[in-house]
């Protein structure tokens, strides 16, 4: 089966509810999801809270529709989160993540960012191989809310 190539785009305020409707099916799918909440404010604020304020936030589209998504949210000078990295249930596994990473990875760089933070749940085993490989390194373990989490860091992001 052939994959349709991920066009990825700077996200536009069009983009709001797929990038919603995306988050929930994401996380419904690996049961790291707890419902609506002010956890989720920052996806109503998308421009001001990554865009506007020295981040990023990317989309990955296939046929007109949004199917990926990943964030970069600025922590200090140097210094940034890769946040909500989500990829459509049932497209995972084509190669549309680590394009999105990509992507984020050279946006990181061309912003001035030389490391990156990131977080992943101890359920979510393919995450976590997914940022091993990608050269990320566990620094830390604890919990958000109820989820027992993983805490990533990879410098030399150029």
């Amino acid at each position: 089966m052939s994959t349709e190539a991920l066009h990825i785009r700077r996200y536009e305020p069009e983009d709001g509810r797929a990038v919603r409707r995306l988050h929930d099916d994401a996380l419904n799918e690996v049961g790291a999801h707890l419902g609506s909440g002010p956890w989720d404010e920052d996806l109503d604020e998308i421009e001001g809270v990554y865009i506007e304020s020295g981040g990023e936030f990317l989309v990955g589209v296939v046929g007109g529709e949004v199917v990926a998504m990943g964030a970069l949210r600025r922590v200090s000078p140097g210094v940034a989160e890769v946040k909500r990295m989500r990829v459509k249930p049932g497209l995972q596994g084509r190669g549309y993540g680590q394009t999105l990473l990509d992507a984020l990875h050279r946006r990181a760089a061309e912003l001035g960012y030389s490391t990156l933070h990131l977080d992943t749940t101890v359920r979510q085993r393919a995450a976590q191989r997914f940022y091993l490989k990608n050269g990320y390194s566990e620094v830390g373990r604890g919990s958000i809310g109820p989820f027992e989490c993983i805490f990533y860091e990879r410098g030399s992001v150029a």
